[in-house]
């Protein structure tokens, strides 16, 4: 069928909004209409040769909207559903047989190869293959093909265009709190960086009773945002080289958890830092390969943890209907960080992301 897309067709370069053609569903695939989708670095990693994803390609992997169709073989989903589309995984590897979906061993290949795991593409143009399957998705489009495993059914009466990125930055934020850290009431609670995933992590571990909650970014804007979302103590960096002293000062020796969600290996190291013995520092950043940092190992040993995390180590199927419960109780506002564009404008929305005026861009698909 017919659909409109957004093309990246040169590294670096613009997005280009074309009509495409997508393929019909295979019998275990979902034919979705997008109604929006998050757009993350990610996308834009991607397009910028940072995944070895081939061009030309569609991106998005925050796609939500309405079941259209559904392949022969398809359970569980019928025309009309509300779904939301998550992150791959083989199903076979030794982590998805343990139901570490999150780190499932193929999952890079499967996210960023830009085809189905057999190798097929999912859009053409002229007859000439455009990559697809972006997170076995490519939701920067009106429709998106997604595989039953990756789709999850949310309830009609959510708002659809909030959504899409409860797939990835929500769900690793949040998850990486509720699944990963699994705080109690009273424990304190540092995150590093209040874009879209550090400002997820922060509502859930509001959610979860934490105190103190510290928030450390650059931009006064997002620092007053987490305040107003749950942040007791706000610490702009800039120019600091004494944010680990004042986080020990405000909790009286260290935090239990810290979140650390820029990628800069000084951050992470001042995450780390700034644990009390037998903390623990959960890595979200996702630096290129080859960034290194150095730890100092007695500070380590004395029970201090660092765990990287994927996807908020999560099972999808369970986890977003429960953040979207959390939304609608309005527990978990991500409307406040959000900007919304129509797809026409994903250029802007890419830009402004990129300069960190808008902490979260949300693309609206036209009808």
């Amino acid at each position: 069928m017919q659909i409109t897309a957004a093309v990246a067709r040169e590294r670096f370069g613009a997005f280009s909004v074309e009509q495409v053609e997508l393929t019909d569903p295979r019998p275990d695939e979902l034919l979705v209409k997008i109604v929006a989708s998050g757009m993350c670095q990610t996308d834009q990693h991607g397009r910028d040769g940072y995944y070895d994803t081939p061009l030309p390609a569609v991106f998005g992997h925050e796609g939500a909207g309405v079941v259209a169709a559904v392949g022969s073989g398809v359970t569980g989903f019928k025309p009309g559903d509300h779904v939301v589309m998550s992150f791959p995984w083989c199903g076979a590897c030794a982590n998805c047989r343990r139901e570490m979906h999150a780190h499932c061993q193929k999952s890079f290949d499967l996210k960023m190869n830009g085809t189905r795991a057999d190798g097929s593409t999912l859009i053409s143009q002229n007859g000439a293959p455009i990559y697809s399957a972006f997170f076995q998705q490519s939701s920067f489009a009106t429709h998106a093909i997604a595989n039953q495993r990756f789709a999850v059914r949310v309830r009609g009466d959510a708002p659809l265009e909030l959504l899409g990125p409860f797939a990835c930055s929500g769900q690793t934020g949040a998850g990486a709190v509720f699944n990963s850290m699994q705080p109690r009431p009273g424990d304190s609670f540092a995150v590093f960086g209040v874009g879209a995933v550090g400002l997820s992590g922060l509502m859930a571990a509001k959610i979860a009773g934490c105190d103190p909650i510290i928030a450390v970014d650059v931009h006064d804007k997002r620092l007053a945002l987490a305040r107003e979302l749950g942040a007791t103590h706000a610490i702009n960096h800039s120019g600091r080289n004494d944010v680990v002293s004042e986080i020990r000062s405000i909790t009286g020796g260290g935090v239990r958890f810290s979140l650390e969600t820029s990628a800069l290996p000084q951050v992470l190291r001042e995450a780390v830092e700034a644990l009390m013995p037998a903390g623990t520092c959960v890595l979200l950043g996702s630096a290129r390969a080859g960034t290194e940092v150095s730890l100092e190992m007695p500070f380590l040993q004395n029970g201090r943890k660092v765990h990287g995390v994927m996807q908020g180590e999560s099972h999808p199927q369970e986890f977003i209907p429960r953040l979207v419960e959390h939304l609608m109780r309005g527990e978990m506002p991500v409307d406040r960080m959000m900007t919304f564009y129509p797809l026409a404008d994903i250029n802007r929305a890419a830009q402004d992301s990129t300069d960190g005026t808008t902490i979260k861009p949300v693309l609206r698909m036209p009808l």
